[in-house]
């Protein structure tokens, strides 16, 4: 597939009328739409801005990039739009976007689809083909640029290709006078900015007099993996990516590690600081502090990060075992508790549940030690889950948190370990992973949670779990209140994640949904109160906005938080604001109506299961009323154009 069919005429626009950013998305949207590229705005716009939302596709120099790939695309395209008098897109250098690019990728795209969005990515670091696009006044005269440019770029690929071969068949190729470096890029998405670093330290490099071979992570996968013969001639390594990429082979490199977007920005500097080799050493084998691995994350993210790795590898295990968990329940109402069939389902999920703290502690242990942690954080976790996995026989085990310190614990004994043991000769570098770190990692973190952990946290989650079943209406109302705000405040974030695992905590503690249900109620208000307030406020809102309303009915009763979050991105103050007020009215009532729901995930579907299912919905209706009716009254109306 050519650019000349993804940059197809009908889906051009050539004299953008929006004003502002999002103004310009919608607008692109809309002839996405019109022309029958996309089938679903609302889908769409969603995964648009949940893009922009992870960093601005405005790269600077004029242009932006929004990009989405998803179920409503029926077709590859790129939109071209131009804007005359440039539009605030939050551009990374600050500057106004007069050209847009919106690619449309559909979910499943093969690599003929990748392969020619790479390449039009490339090609917008040619600065001659931007002036002669923001000069263009017809989509032919477009296409016609684009064609020539692809041209000239094929043919200086083969140009170095040729040059590439003639230095592997020359005997002399170690004895060039070029520096020469290797880099990664990688984007999220893996469509645009992948390809857009890997053209501009390509493009920069050689201007500087320097070899460069780039490896780009994109969605196509791996394209010119680096070979160890490479990366061992290299000066330095420069690593463009916003999400993790293979670094153990670049252990004793002098290694730039900077974001995708400095690969597009800053090429000159990332070549510059590798070839003078003023970039630390990266060492993947042993405890690297934050210089050595040019990491600039806070103590607090770095946290946060292994913390998120746990819970997003723990959560299959809760949602699928949970939902058969509940049909279990259904089933015993028609059947009984000794048919097959209940026992089937209920088995099978508390199977899958017997896995939430070891998993939990498994991967907290691997996203700080690597590997080598997965078998003591394990099996940490696991003794955490059992009553009497410590020198003090209890009857209560540690539970999660002391399955969260079996995490950390694990892990940071094998970055302990790797230090320690970088002594050791090379020879023995093989029975490391295979030997000597899941002996040591196992015995050190079994030992501390056996001595340690498990006795002391064992005490305090049982007198958690003795405070959580006999608390009284008021302590009750309170933290079902604060819950339900919680759930809110970030819509799938920090706070929503850390008050739905203390909701699944207790109910692996106690066996009781009563929290479960404060945070169920406290997630589906968002949603629901976006409905709410399209639906009866519809002059305050655009034609789009009313329509991705509708589908937040099915969203919020679902249990989907994050259909708000479009709304919250552009208004933030307001939404956030009255969905926490709702959502802390709704958790707070279902604890003084004494509601449980013995399913951790489930929305609306999971009512036949209440103890109290009218008082449930009601709790529901509630909230996200308060919730609606306040964000419908405090939005002020759409101007009139």
């Amino acid at each position: 597939m050519d650019l000349k069919q993804l940059l197809f005429k009908d889906a051009m626009i050539m004299d953008l009328k929006a004003t502002n950013k999002e103004e310009a998305i919608d607008e692109m949207i809309n002839k996405y739409y019109e022309v029958g590229v996309i089938n679903d705005k609302e889908i769409y716009k969603e995964d648009i801005l949940k893009r922009e939302a992870q960093s601005s596709t405005g790269i600077g120099d004029g242009i932006a990039m929004p990009h989405a790939r998803d179920k409503a695309v029926q077709r590859a395209t790129v939109l071209f739009a131009k804007s005359e008098k440039g539009i605030d897109y939050d551009s990374l250098d600050g500057q106004p976007a007069y050209l847009f690019f919106m690619i449309a990728a559909p979910d499943g795209a093969d690599n003929l689809h990748l392969q020619a969005l790479a390449s039009l990515s490339s090609l917008l670091i040619n600065p001659t083909l931007v002036e002669n696009l923001k000069k263009a006044q017809t989509p032919d005269e477009v296409q016609n640029l684009f064609d020539s440019a692809m041209k000239d770029k094929e043919e200086k690929e083969r140009l170095e290709e040729e040059k590439e071969q003639a230095k592997k068949d020359s005997a002399s190729e170690n004895n060039s006078d070029k520096p020469y470096i290797v880099a990664v890029t990688a984007c999220p998405t893996g469509i645009a900015h992948t390809y857009m670093a890997e053209a501009a330290l390509k493009e920069t490099a050689e201007k500087m007099g320097v070899d460069i071979k780039v490896e780009t992570n994109g969605s196509e996968g791996v394209k010119h993996l680096l070979t160890s013969d490479e990366i061992s001639r290299a000066a330095g390594v420069i690593v463009a990516a916003d999400k993790k990429v293979d670094m153990p082979r670049f252990d004793g490199k002098h290694l730039v590690n900077r974001p995708v977007s400095d690969g597009i920005n800053k090429p000159e500097e990332l070549i510059q600081l590798a070839i003078d080799q003023k970039a630390p050493i990266f060492h993947s084998d042993s405890a690297a502090t934050e210089e050595d691995s040019g990491d600039t994350k806070s103590f607090g993210s770095k946290i946060y990060a292994d913390l998120m790795n746990g819970i997003s590898n723990m959560l299959p295990f809760v949602v699928g075992g949970g939902i058969l968990m509940a049909i279990s329940f259904l089933v015993e109402r028609f059947v009984g508790s000794e048919s097959q069939w209940f026992i089937f389902f209920n088995n099978v999920g508390n199977y899958a549940f017997s896995f939430l703290i070891p998993v939990l502690a498994a991967y907290i242990a691997v996203s700080i030690g690597d590997r080598p942690a997965l078998l003591p954080g394990f099996v940490g976790g696991y003794m955490a889950s059992l009553a009497a996995a410590s020198v003090v026989k209890s009857d209560s085990p540690a539970g999660f948190l002391g399955g969260l310190l079996a995490g950390f614990i694990a892990g940071l004994v094998i970055v302990w370990l790797k230090k320690v043991l970088k002594v050791l000769p090379h020879s023995l570098d093989g029975l490391k992973t295979i030997l000597i770190y899941p002996v040591l990692g196992l015995l050190i973190t079994g030992a501390i949670m056996y001595f340690a952990i498990d006795p002391v946290f064992a005490v305090i989650n049982k007198a958690i779990t003795a405070f959580l079943n006999n608390m009284g209406t008021g302590n009750a109302i309170i933290l079902g209140t604060l819950l339900g705000a919680m759930m809110s405040i970030d819509m799938g974030g920090p706070f929503n994640k850390a008050a739905y695992t203390f909701a699944i905590g207790s109910f692996t503690a106690t066996n009781s949904g009563t929290l479960m249900a404060a945070v169920m109620v406290g997630g589906m208000v968002p949603p629901l109160a976006i409905a709410i307030a399209t639906t009866f406020w519809k002059n305050k809102f655009t034609e789009s906005e009313r329509q991705a309303g509708i589908s937040n009915y099915v969203l919020g009763l679902s249990f989907i938080t994050e259909g708000a979050i479009p709304f919250a991105a552009g208004d933030p103050l307001r939404v956030i604001v009255s969905c926490v007020i709702g959502s802390a009215i709704g958790g707070g009532l279902t604890q003084l109506w004494k509601i449980n729901v013995p399913a951790p995930h489930g929305g609306i579907f999971v009512l036949p299961l209440a103890n109290h299912p009218a008082l449930y919905l009601a709790a529901v209706v509630i909230g996200a009323v308060v919730s609606g009716v306040i964000y419908g009254i405090w939005k002020p109306a759409l101007a009139k154009k």
